[in-house]
């Protein structure tokens, strides 16, 4: 087999490929139908190895240290994992078991001598579905948008598979100021303000970063957690609530959603104990720099990977460290103003340069010291704090793959150091969190259930 040139693996790539972590993501697809897994070669072989070389390729390091990616044959057995389970139990009894599963494989290594990559199809019936599907991609294949631009490549619609998946549209309210001549005492105060929160911004995650971590609270034990048993659960919103939210109040679906588990968080906490209820706590906010494109879509593979993209293939991401908002008796009584202070919140730290400059002095940082230095630097920023948040836009439609009906799907992230990662995708009306902690040391159930509890509030709240 011809093997193609080796290409370099992308600074990003190989942060999350490194001695400091490796991180994977693990996207859930639950099949309506009970899973017949006779199509899976094939549609490995002629619809996933095809989307990109880099599932046909491993990490290989030249006489420099420099990491590439260089094209191997693919034996897709290797990559294929069945798990047999006690035969039948109930559905109660398999959601203990697929919990388990995924905490297992989320600590496993994928074999650096493959394709980084691997597809876990568990047969059993739980609470949530007759059958679950797991892609097991790592991030330095690319991040959440490439990889799930990837994965809906194998779907089709499942009422009509001729047609097109479509998405939410995004429209920023940025917008609205557009065509008015901005005079120079509204430019020089709105220059000045983001000059001042850059300022302020970049202090702040420079201090975390590098000397100031979150104590041990009721949501963060204060472990290294990317080796602990992780649990994950989830939680699914009506997206017709929260943009009925959104629109009363003003905001973004972001802010209403961020504003509910920020409340979930600190409800949690109080429940948990009344002295740490408001202890300093910081959330990761992973914003995705291509989302700079307002309104963006998926686009194919194809055009992901054509040189200088709209819409570039790879890890195009930044991140905000936000501290959680802490919680006053005014605001339990009144959850909307909660809400509104995460909004003001999140707005300001956007109306920054920081999530630049980090990434300037990151690039910096790896070109003078190297990629495991500043691997370590962003697995320190990632440890030291509490949560990490990301989400993804899904299908309107619901989706099929190989004939199964697509009943939900979620993502998480796991090998991280992060106490809680939380993870959101839109899909068919429904907004899916998915909530990855570590075994043992929270209450999953009790988290989840003030999580709910506090959009609840919220909607109670805006009416």
């Amino acid at each position: 087999m011809h093997m193609e040139c080796e290409t370099p693996v992308s600074p990003s790539g190989q942060y999350f490929s490194s001695s400091a972590m490796s991180l994977c993501i693990l996207a859930v697809l639950e099949s309506e139908i009970p899973i017949d897994d006779s199509q899976t070669l094939s549609l490995l072989n002629h619809v996933f190895l095809p989307i990109n070389p880099r599932f046909s390729s491993i990490m290989v390091a030249d006489k420099k240290g420099a990491k590439k990616w260089k094209r191997v044959e693919v034996t897709l057995e290797d990559h294929i994992k069945v798990p047999h389970f006690p035969a039948g139990m109930s559905p109660q009894f398999y959601d203990g078991c697929f919990d388990d599963y995924l905490s297992t494989i989320s600590l496993e290594q994928i074999p650096p001598n493959r394709p980084l990559w691997e597809v876990h199809i568990i047969k059993y019936a739980t609470s949530n579905a007759a059958g679950n599907v797991v892609f097991k991609l790592h991030h330095s294949l690319g991040d959440g948008y490439s990889l799930m631009g990837a994965l809906l490549s194998c779907l089709q619609r499942a009422d009509n598979p001729s047609l097109p998946l479509t998405f939410p549209s995004i429209r920023s309210n940025s917008k609205q100021k557009d065509g008015k001549i901005r005079s120079v005492f509204k430019v020089v105060p709105r220059a000045l303000s983001k000059l001042a929160n850059t300022v302020l911004d970049l202090g702040f995650g420079l201090m975390k970063s590098n000397f100031v971590e979150d104590g041990r609270t009721p949501i963060r034990s204060g472990e290294d957690v990317q080796f602990r048993p992780i649990t994950v659960t989830t939680l699914t919103f009506s997206l017709d609530q929260i943009k009925q939210i959104k629109a009363k109040l003003g905001v973004t679906v972001n802010d209403v959603i961020v504003g509910a588990v920020f409340l979930g968080t600190r409800l949690y906490m109080q429940a948990e104990s009344q002295e740490q209820g408001n202890a300093a706590s910081t959330a990761l906010v992973v914003l995705n720099t291509r989302a700079a494109v307002v309104g963006y879509n998926y686009k194919t593979v194809s055009e992901m990977v054509k040189p200088n993209a709209e819409m570039p293939w790879g890890n195009h991401f930044t991140f905000l460290q936000v501290a959680i908002p802490r919680l006053s008796s005014s605001e339990s009584s009144n959850p909307t103003s909660f809400v509104i202070k995460t909004h003001r919140l999140i707005k300001r730290k956007r109306n920054s340069a920081t999530v630049f400059v980090t990434a300037w002095l990151l690039e910096k940082l790896r070109k003078f010291r190297g990629p495991e230095v500043a691997a370590q630097y962003v697995h320190k920023t990632m440890k030291n704090s509490s949560m990490a948040m990301s989400n993804l836009i899904g299908p309107i439609e619901q989706m099929a793959l190989a004939d199964h009906p697509i009943k939900g799907l979620y993502f998480t992230l796991v090998g991280g150091p992060e106490a809680i990662s939380i993870t959101m995708m839109s899909y068919v009306g429904k907004l899916r969190v998915a909530m990855r902690m570590e075994k043992g040391f929270m209450d999953p159930h009790k988290f989840s259930c003030c999580i709910e509890t506090a959009f609840h509030m919220i909607l109670k709240a805006s009416n």
